[in-house]
């Protein structure tokens, strides 16, 4: 059986700094994922909106500023957790996502699974874009 994490690499060419701020900026993360009112702040709660999918209850469980940030995702209803970590690399940065925790026992949990792991990569793609269209901090 197929563990249920979906793992993602993405190079940037963009500094950690930058790339940080496109997660954890709730302007930018919304061009680019959902709107919602995140902040790189353990223990802050927020909801994320994803459209079809409807409103999502998050809550930030570990941050390292400009290199890690873990987050429940979907409360209630998926209950799985959300890990960026930014990894420096010549000319940018190296950009790792961890989508854990779903439950193959629930058809809600294996469709999501399925479902976020074809869309992962066309959303980290949409990232590279804002990136590229806001300026380096």
């Amino acid at each position: 059986m197929t563990e249920p994490v979906i793992r993602l690499e993405r190079q940037l060419p963009h500094p950690p700094a930058a790339v940080w701020s496109a997660l954890t900026q709730p302007e930018l993360l919304a061009r680019w994922w959902a709107a919602g009112d995140i902040a790189p702040t353990v223990g802050h709660r927020f909801t994320l909106d994803m459209g079809a999918w409807g409103t999502q209850q998050c809550e930030v469980l570990t941050v390292s500023p400009e290199r890690e940030m873990t987050f429940l995702f979907a409360e209630g209803v998926l209950d799985t957790t959300v890990t960026w970590r930014l990894e420096p690399v010549d000319g940018g940065t190296l950009l790792h996502l961890e989508h854990a925790g779903f439950r193959f026992d629930t058809p809600m949990g294996e469709q999501a699974f399925n479902g976020m792991g074809s869309g992962w990569p066309g959303v980290l793609a949409r990232l590279d874009e804002v990136l590229l269209e806001s300026p380096s901090r």
